[in-house]
């Protein structure tokens, strides 16, 4: 059992107003499009959708940035591509509503920004329901220009923050080059680095931390995990195989993992929401943004993991990508019991 302690944690919560944070990554946005469906086209046997109105929300790595934002005030820039379209103004625009720097956002012609549109359609007295998601994303890595575009601003960006997230949707933005062109100036600037990967782990050698959920962990190992010894095993493995300081696994309604090579130790976090989850869209954003910025305050990778389990306990309450902020995170700590804060962490 490990012993949390209230006040400190809302004492560094109070203090992420302060981190300056970075992304890099797949910037970007989901579209929803609502409406009212009562019939079938004469055309061809497909719905009719009346539409009501389109929300326009961040996703992607803009989403890990977005919560970033809601955490720290704003200060938070990003670096990714997007194309010379449309949708490129919407995600700019988008980021800038949400304070998010983006001067150093590049675009390219030759891609198309990244867009999934969600159709989702209701009748009378029937609840709505996702009829169609289309995709608009270039499935080829940048160019080389493109990407020495972003290698020459690296080192400015990073030396400008506190923490730097790599968010990688497998979207072909984050190339070799640039993954590691980030660790080498994380660590010459002495700078929290944590990567959001859903694949290719072993790219992300030698980050500060990661946070797969549990089945890309799977997926890397090579086995189930299916109780506390595959659990070990493949948490332990993931510290060697990518040499990162801390690993930590998201387990859904397990909760989560985290694994720290300096003394060799794994702390489980049960999850704080098991009854009142509504939406897991985009929780893992929350997770690598408040754990990141936990870190960042001089928090323990075990603290850190908590404050992380905290804030996503909170998301999935609502639809959608959600996000939260620290009054948010700090009135549920203040309001949990304490015999539950000294028996989360194990």
């Amino acid at each position: 059992m490990v012993n949390i302690d209230r006040e400190k944690l809302i004492k560094k919560i109070n203090k992420f107003k302060n981190i300056k944070a970075l992304v890099v990554g797949d910037m970007a946005i989901d579209e929803m499009i609502y409406g009212d469906c009562e019939r079938i086209s004469r055309e061809a046997p497909v719905l009719i959708l009346q539409h009501s109105h389109t929300k326009v929300i961040l996703g992607g790595a803009s989403n890990a940035a977005n919560n970033l934002s809601k955490l720290n005030e704003g200060h938070v820039k990003v670096i990714g591509v997007c194309g010379d379209d449309y949708h490129s103004n919407v995600l700019i625009e988008t980021l800038n509503d949400a304070k998010i720097d983006t001067s150093y956002m590049i675009k390219d012609k030759t891609r198309k920004t990244i867009v999934k549109t969600r159709i989702s359609g209701s009748c009378s007295q029937s609840i709505t329901q996702q009829i169609v998601r289309i995709d608009r994303q270039t499935n080829q890595y940048i160019n080389e220009n493109v990407e020495n575009s972003i290698l020459k601003v690296l080192e400015k960006a990073i030396s400008e923050v506190d923490v730097v997230i790599l968010s990688d949707y497998h979207i072909c933005t984050l190339t070799k080059n640039i993954i590691n062109k980030s660790i080498e100036i994380a660590k010459k600037y002495n700078k929290i680095i944590v990567a959001d990967a859903q694949k290719n782990l072993d790219n992300y050698k030698g980050v500060t931390s990661m946070t797969p959920n549990q089945p890309d962990t799977e997926k890397f190992v090579g086995y189930f995990i299916q109780d506390d010894e595959t659990l070990n095993k493949a948490g332990f493995e993931l510290l060697d195989k990518t040499n990162a300081q801390y690993v930590l696994v998201t387990r859904g309604e397990e909760g989560m993992a985290i694994f720290d090579r300096s003394y060799n130790n794994v702390y489980k976090i049960p999850a704080f929401n098991k009854t009142k989850v509504f939406d897991v869209t985009g929780a893992g954003d929350t997770v690598v943004a408040a754990y990141s910025l936990a870190l960042a305050s001089g928090l323990t990778p075990y603290e850190s993991a908590f404050v992380a389990n905290i804030a996503a306990s909170i998301v999935i309450r609502e639809f959608g990508c959600a996000t939260t902020n620290i009054e948010t995170i700090c009135e549920k700590i203040k309001n949990m019991k304490f015999d539950e804060l000294e028996k989360s962490v194990n």
